[in-house]
């Protein structure tokens, strides 16, 4: 016999609560794209050790660019003040379904129990008026500078990056090894070493990739040189009346000292005394055996001048590269996005056309992952293939670029080559781009790159006439 039952919906009732989420590195990832974060850490990751026998000249992309400002470098990701932070929303709201009388559902008397359960509340999402309160105090860091009409982006998870490790002092969950370090036995070594450093409650620890082959007295003694500076900055906040900059992270040449250093390098020749004290000083801090390589530069040829860096310099304002087999790559700079046209100029040595364009976009694959760390492009980014039949020689394309972004400090996601030969992929904005923080905008044409034709401008003038 059929017979009718109303369908009941459980109600689920839930208080609103505010829950904070510690970032862990981990952007949401957009469809179809892959993910490139070699770093996995909280601050900026440390570059790989260089090949033997590589020119400084030829790893000169993976060295900061900055122009001198009249009041010291700008703040990177280390200045704490009042401000208005960011609350995660992850408040559980109560579940649509409500209990209707005017529907009714037709089934067996036993089929009262396989009633579909109530999905999961979706939480809500705050706005951070709710969140945080006029006047109220916070430490934030600056973790991405303003930028045009777009204001700077504050983070109240601070992080503290030295030599071998990063510091989280309010971030217990954060802590852990750099993905970016492989090797089992030395991740084996550095769980039992940082598992031996007594790290305060609600602080977190991650050793960077440059701590890999380091002992325990030397990843100590970085941890200690940051847990001072931890208790610097708090006894500077209590002491400051808000809105005050409580702490500013180190010049370039510290830096550059701390991320690019390595145990292959010989000499550090630094030009000026003042930059010389500072980077023999640091040194001395860091990696005491160490110090006796920095050299302070005294020749009278200009110390850019001697190891040829100015012509690199000179080449980042161009837009046009040329390529080894003489094709070439065009970069174009927009408001919306970064544009790459791959071109084969002269490259016509190989026996095909799809082997010249096979030649071509790899040698522009290799060429494009210099120059997005050598000009600090970020973004969406579109790169502009030759187009190829062959789908194998696409997927060459695109191994070769993963390969090349392996080695990037920022963190990026990178799609496949589309049937109209575009790759699309978005890259990590560290700090103003080379070309934003060195150029303004030319007063005739207002930033275009063009002005009207001299015939365009006569019939103008005869027309207001």
């Amino acid at each position: 016999s059929r017979s009718r039952s109303k369908s009941k919906a459980a109600k689920t009732d839930s208080q609103d609560a505010v829950e904070s989420k510690a970032p862990e590195g981990d952007s949401a990832e957009i469809s179809g794209m892959e993910t490139f974060d070699p770093s996995e850490e909280a601050a900026e990751p440390v570059l790989d050790v260089p090949e033997e026998g590589v020119s400084p000249m030829e790893r000169v992309h993976e060295t900061p660019v900055e122009e001198p400002e009249d009041n010291g470098d700008a703040p990177e990701a280390g200045d704490a003040g009042d401000a208005s932070g960011h609350g995660e929303d992850a408040a559980r709201g109560s579940d649509a379904a409500s209990k209707d009388d005017s529907i009714e559902s037709v089934a067996d008397d036993d089929d009262s129990d396989d009633i579909r359960p109530s999905r999961k509340p979706r939480p809500r999402r705050y706005k951070i008026q709710e969140v945080i309160k006029v006047r109220q105090i916070l430490l934030v860091q600056v973790v991405k500078e303003e930028r045009g009409n777009k204001g700077a982006a504050l983070t109240t998870y601070l992080s503290l990056a030295g030599r071998y490790c990063v510091l989280m002092p309010n971030t217990a969950r954060g802590g852990g090894i750099s993905r970016k370090i492989t090797n089992a036995a030395d991740r084996k070594k550095l769980k039992e070493i940082a598992s031996e450093i007594e790290v305060p409650k609600g602080a977190g620890l991650i050793v960077r990739t440059a701590g890999a082959k380091r002992t325990k007295t030397e990843i100590k003694r970085d941890y200690d040189y940051l847990k001072r500076l931890w208790e610097q900055i708090r006894e500077l906040t209590l002491k400051s009346i808000a809105p005050a900059k409580i702490y500013e992270e180190g010049d370039l040449i510290k830096r550059s000292i701390r991320d690019l250093y390595n145990r292959e390098i010989d000499e550090v020749f630094v030009e000026g005394e003042r930059g010389y004290r500072v980077a023999k000083d640091f040194m001395k801090m860091i990696m005491p055996s160490h110090a006796k390589n920095v050299k302070h530069y005294q020749d009278q040829l200009p110390l850019f001048a001697r190891y040829q860096v100015e012509s690199y310099l000179s080449s980042m304002f161009n837009p046009t590269v040329q390529l080894p087999s003489g094709g070439y790559i065009v970069i174009g700079v927009t408001e919306a996005l970064v544009a790459i046209d791959v071109n084969s100029g002269r490259a016509t040595k190989e026996g095909s056309i799809e082997q010249t364009a096979l030649k071509t976009n790899l040698e522009a694959a290799d060429e494009v992952a210099r120059q997005l760390r050598l000009r600090d492009l970020a973004g969406l980014i579109v790169i502009d293939f030759i187009d190829m039949d062959e789908r194998k020689n696409n997927a060459s394309v695109e191994k070769r670029m993963k390969d090349r972004l392996k080695t990037d400090r920022a963190r990026i996601q990178v799609g496949r080559i589309s049937g109209f030969g575009l790759m699309e992929m978005s890259r990590q904005r560290l700090r103003p781009g080379m070309i934003e923080a060195t150029t303004q905008p030319c007063p005739a044409c207002h930033g275009t790159g063009l002005i009207r034709s001299d015939d365009n401008m006569a019939l103008s003038i005869l027309r207001q006439i």
